[in-house]
């Protein structure tokens, strides 16, 4: 699982030129599935995105996570994380996880996440134009796979 979290003041989703989800201050998260991920992956990722302390404190020195803060998140699939460049000019997503399993996994990663942190979706699979201000800038790429080789 590969996930690019954005401190942001605020982050929007829309579809077809109508908003579909919008939060203020928090996380936009940009998140890409592969077909090995497992439930630790999930657990994992939950945690640290939760209890990443990216937020300035009143010292202006980053000592706080979402929950600290009471931001929210914006949740948007990306399969494009798993783009596989090396040889030739077109992308290959060969990498990202089929779309059933990613949808699920994807699904469940919001799942837990809401029960923590508001939570909020872009539509898996859809067009989405994305809007953002990132703050900071702050952007973090977490790979679960790097927890799964220093395991």
């Amino acid at each position: 699982m590969k996930i690019v979290i954005q401190r942001v003041k605020n982050a929007s989703v829309s579809t077809d030129n109508l908003l579909f989800s919008k939060i203020n201050q928090g996380l936009l998260l940009l998140v890409g599935i592969e077909d090995a991920d497992t439930a630790q992956d999930l657990d994992y990722a939950v945690r640290k995105i939760t209890q990443m302390r990216i937020f300035s404190d009143n010292e202006d020195k980053m000592n706080l996570s979402v929950l600290d803060v009471q931001g929210e998140i914006l949740s948007i699939s990306q399969f494009t994380l798993y783009a596989e460049t090396k040889k030739g000019n077109r992308p290959s997503f060969s990498q990202a996880g089929k779309p059933d399993f990613a949808q699920a996994m994807y699904e469940k990663l919001n799942e837990k996440l809401s029960q923590l942190v508001p939570t909020k979706v872009g539509i898996f699979g859809a067009n989405m134009q994305v809007n953002l201000l990132n703050d900071g800038p702050v952007t973090i790429i977490l790979d679960t796979k790097e927890v799964r080789k220093n395991a």
